[in-house]
């Protein structure tokens, strides 16, 4: 299967749907596939007729299982590009005027949780925690959270859950997702696809102006943050990564610069 097809894209109506269809590598994302989303997302951003964007995923054990790291290892130039799509796409998911739902059936780890913190709404199958979690295991990894992997919790979890969610890499179900309020909608799993649909046709249902004005203020008032929040994360990506070995004191002082410098 080639890249192109990967990543499947649709309108109907007045619905656009972007599906990840790498089941065999657990819908995990190399940097065409981000290429792709980002270009789809353009897309149906742009077209007149389209109100409403779903984003889904082919195959029942994993909603996406995050970036391919085997597709970066031992490439540099690679990490590079994998990090700035990945920031990409989930800037352009806040920073876009149309809503987007993410459909969630299965497993998601890493960028698969950060496309579905970045999303508006989120309808999620009704399953148990071994047949659905999300897990954010960066520091489990020894990968640095960068591409919204810090922001992102934030805004949908709130501070001490964000905290939670990275720190531990714990596995949390839907039960515990239940608890913050954070599904919009959840389904059994024979009905997560119609069912989707169907709240995605009443949310197209609104007139265009109220809800993308609606995403848009709320987005503005929160413009510089989020923007500010991802150069943070860049910039300390750049000295986690450093082959140089630092001190604490050199820690100590970077840290308190970047006190001064995101107030």
């Amino acid at each position: 299967m080639s890249d192109q097809e990967f990543i499947l894209y649709e309108t109907k109506g007045r619905i656009a749907t972007i599906t990840i269809n790498r089941v065999d590598k657990a819908n995990s994302c190399n940097v065409s596939m981000l290429k792709a989303i980002y270009e789809n997302l353009i897309s149906a951003d742009k077209d007149e007729k389209v109100k409403c964007i779903i984003i889904k995923s082919l195959g029942q054990r994993f909603f996406s299982a995050g970036y391919d790291l085997k597709d970066i290892q031992g490439s540099p130039e690679k990490a590079a590009q994998i990090t700035e799509w990945g920031r990409k796409v989930n800037e352009t998911m806040i920073f876009m005027k149309k809503p987007i739902i993410t459909q969630v059936q299965g497993i998601a780890v890493g960028f698969g949780v950060l496309m579905i913190l970045a999303s508006d709404l989120r309808t999620f199958a009704d399953r148990h925690k071994d047949e659905l979690y999300i897990r954010l295991p960066e520091l489990a990894i020894s990968a640095f959270p960068q591409t919204g992997a810090t922001l992102l919790p934030l805004l949908a979890f709130g501070f001490s859950f964000a905290k939670y969610a990275l720190l531990t890499a714990d596995k949390i179900g839907l039960e515990e997702l239940k608890n913050i309020n954070f599904p919009t909608r959840v389904f059994p799993l024979e009905q997560l696809e119609a069912e989707t649909l169907n709240f995605a046709k009443e949310i197209v249902k609104y007139q265009k102006e109220f809800t993308f004005f609606t995403k848009t203020m709320l987005t503005i008032m929160n413009k510089a943050y989020i923007k500010s929040c991802l150069d943070l994360e860049d910039e300390c990506g750049k000295v986690a990564y450093d082959p140089k070995k630092f001190t604490m004191r050199d820690l100590d002082d970077f840290i308190k610069e970047l006190y001064s410098k995101y107030p």
